[in-house]
């Protein structure tokens, strides 16, 4: 809010540009000060004014200046308000107007103290120049004074700017203004009983209308249903004053009907009155229409309407339903009314079959929460009525032509389907309904980080309604990750209300401080009903450390095999030939197309021991390989075309090492470093 010093010069400054044009347009009588202009009753309040006159004129005696209030003309002698050459004024202004402008600036603004309701009303300026050059300005500004005073106590009034239609949920802008032309007296705004109010905002502003000052303040919220009628006040005290004003207005606020009552379902016997009551809860008066089926009985403007049922038959059985509705949005309860004969048997259409179950409409609620569900169906004999929850019995069943099943602190548990079945002798009948539970997310098991080849992969599993979402948080990064980027792969699924996100931290130093895998990651999940946030524990993945034990154990397992076979094979050969340098090779027709081929089996063999160490989690598809495929063997002649279980032969390679004592070597001397062993 400006200083009253400032307001001045403001206010002077918004003249400035108004007096120029003035003086340059023509050389004529010429005033210029606002139109319109209002104070509080017993502060003061500043009228700008400038004017002009012609140039030729040259003033004698200096300038001199009048103001009057009601008439421009003295010959009607209107009362003065100030005279700048005597102190001669009416005795309604003595001692409480100054002339703040400069008349030899052009400047006529004034001041008026202290002023009353009787003070409101047309001022005139008069410009003395001495000689015959007198001239008032047929231009006025009328002072509008608010409030009234009774004692020290000021009752009213600021202006409060309320909207012609205030709607439930709809947000609403409440402005309350006061003048704010007293450069001595700063205004302070309050709003009062917002105690209940939801989330009530305050703004404060200061504006001009028509170069004069105006203090606001706009409270804003949206109102509920249970606002209408409330009251509400603006409160405008001026600081080291006994001066208070205040403004009350009560809310008017519409709304759809929110609720609608009607007698609970119930059983008459044949030839009985009943009266059936409707109370709708809307603003404005809602219209309340009473059906029986899909038949419109009748209908009243009010917020309660009796709907009086006379000599009842088994033809008024059925179901009643109240519509109360207005410009906003319409409601509707209803209700089973039971009609059972006098004599078993008697009525019209004995042997009756149950009707459609009348049950809810679906629903959704809040975990914690409790809801009763009820049904209600006709027929002769009385149907028994069963509860089924996706198929499976709940609550009890009921002999009776209306049931209730109670829900009571609702878990997630209970979403699902619900049928009612009404069944007899002659037939049965069922309808359903789906209840969803909301609830606040929370995590599953199977979220962690675990060790993969790329990097740390971390799994992040929460179930939630509405479905939450999910966000990683990088604690040694301070990096909050819910999208991929070049540095982070992000990915997050939903299937029902589960919600899965997973990201990969492919570079090594994000996986921990000194470069090991000891990674902090932290799992954030939310929806409106709550949020969490839980570090996920790093784990060693099953199938890659099982990849890692099995590939070692079955390398060293071959190895060995390899190594007793080459004993037993060179035994034999021993045995048989006496030469342990014959090649078995020359038993057949090509023998190092054959050895090429066994040695390409036996390296693919080994390849596949190694890849099985070092993939870790691809250990399951190497396994479905096998030890060999076609891809791996190469046909280099007939022979090489062979089923694979008839190569029943093993090749050990020794790469570029040293022939230890007893080894086994070419009978030519060739120098190759390998043998070839024959296992029948």
């Amino acid at each position: 809010m400006l200083q009253s010093g400032t307001k001045t010069m403001k206010g002077l400054e918004l003249l400035l540009p108004l007096l120029l044009l003035l003086q340059d347009a023509s050389a004529q009588w010429n005033v210029w000060m606002p139109r319109d202009i209002s104070a509080m009753t017993n502060s003061c309040v500043v009228i700008p004014c400038s004017f002009t006159y012609p140039s030729g004129i040259r003033p004698y005696r200096g300038i001199h200046g009048i103001w009057y209030f009601g008439h421009p003309y003295p010959q009607l002698f209107p009362p003065v308000v100030f005279k700048s050459r005597t102190d001669i004024v009416h005795e309604s202004y003595k001692g409480r107007t100054k002339l703040l402008g400069d008349l030899t600036q052009k400047n006529c603004t004034l001041l008026i103290n202290n002023i009353g309701m009787e003070h409101s009303g047309r001022y005139y300026f008069r410009a003395d120049l001495g000689g015959a050059n007198i001239y008032t300005y047929p231009d006025f500004s009328k002072l509008q004074v608010l409030g009234k005073c009774k004692l020290q106590h000021v009752t009213e009034k600021p202006n409060i700017d309320v909207p012609e239609e205030i709607v439930s949920d709809e947000n609403l802008d409440l402005t309350c203004y006061v003048p704010d032309n007293c450069p001595d007296m700063i205004p302070e705004i309050q709003w009062m009983y917002t105690d209940y109010l939801p989330d009530p905002v305050f703004t404060p502003d200061q504006v001009y209308d028509g170069n004069t000052a105006v203090a606001s303040n706009t409270l804003s919220f949206t109102p509920k249903h249970i606002h209408n009628e409330q009251k509400l006040a603006c409160r405008v005290h001026y600081p080291n004053t006994t001066l208070v004003y205040e403004r009350e207005i009560v809310l008017d606020v519409k709304y759809a009907p929110r609720t609608v009552w009607v007698n609970a379902s119930q059983m008459v016997m044949e030839g009985e009155s009943v009266v059936l009551h409707c109370d709708v809860d809307s603003n404005p008066v809602p219209k309340i229409t009473w059906y029986f089926e899909d038949q419109e009985l009748m209908s009243d403007t009010a917020t309660s309407s009796s709907l009086p049922l006379d000599s009842l038959t088994p033809e008024n059985q059925g179901i009643y339903t109240c519509v109360g509705e207005n410009a906003y949005g319409s409601m509707n309860t209803s209700m089973y009314l039971s009609v059972n004969c006098m004599q078993p048997y008697s009525c019209q259409g004995a042997a009756d079959p149950p009707r459609e179950p009348w049950i809810n409409e679906s629903l959704s609620v809040l975990e914690g929460s409790s809801v009763a569900l009820k049904c209600t169906s006709k027929g002769n004999p009385i149907p028994t009525l069963t509860w089924l929850k996706d198929g499976e019995l709940v609550g009890t069943i009921t002999a009776d032509e209306g049931s209730v099943l109670e829900l009571e602190e609702i878990t997630p548990q209970a979403h699902g389907v619900y049928r009612c079945l009404a069944e007899n002798e002659h037939g049965r009948s069922s309808s359903s309904l789906n209840i969803t539970v909301e609830f606040a997310p929370v995590l599953l098991e199977d979220s962690k980080c675990t060790i993969v080849r790329e990097g740390v992969q971390c799994v992040c599993i929460a179930s939630g309604n509405p479905e939450p979402a999910i966000e990683f948080f990088l604690p040694d990064l301070n990096l909050t990750i819910n999208v991929s980027n070049n540095r982070f792969n992000y990915y997050m699924h939903t299937d029902g209300y589960t919600s899965t996100g997973v990201i990969k931290l492919q570079d090594k130093g994000e996986r921990g401080s000194n470069g090991d895998t000891d990674v902090q990651v932290h799992c954030s999940f939310s929806n409106v009903y709550g949020s969490n946030t839980i570090r996920l524990e790093l784990q060693q993945e099953k199938k890659y450390m099982m990849a890692v034990v099995v590939g070692t154990i079955g390398g060293v397992a071959v190895i060995a095999f390899i190594i007793a076979a080459v004993r037993y094979v060179g035994q034999n050969n021993k045995k048989e030939n006496g030469n342990p340098g014959q090649d078995v090779g020359c038993k057949v027709e090509n023998p190092s197309l054959f050895y090429s081929a066994v040695k390409k089996d036996t390296q693919s063999l080994r390849k596949k021991v190694l890849k099985t160490e070092l993939l870790g989690s691809k250990f399951n598809s190497i396994l479905e390989e096998g030890t060999g495929d076609d891809g791996d063997y190469q046909s280099v002649d007939p022979m090489a075309s062979m089923e694979r279980h008839e190569l029943n032969y093993a090749a050990l390679e020794f790469l570029h090492g040293r022939h230890r004592e007893g080894g086994f070597r070419r009978a030519d001397g060739d120098g190759s470093d390998y043998t070839e062993i024959k296992a029948k």
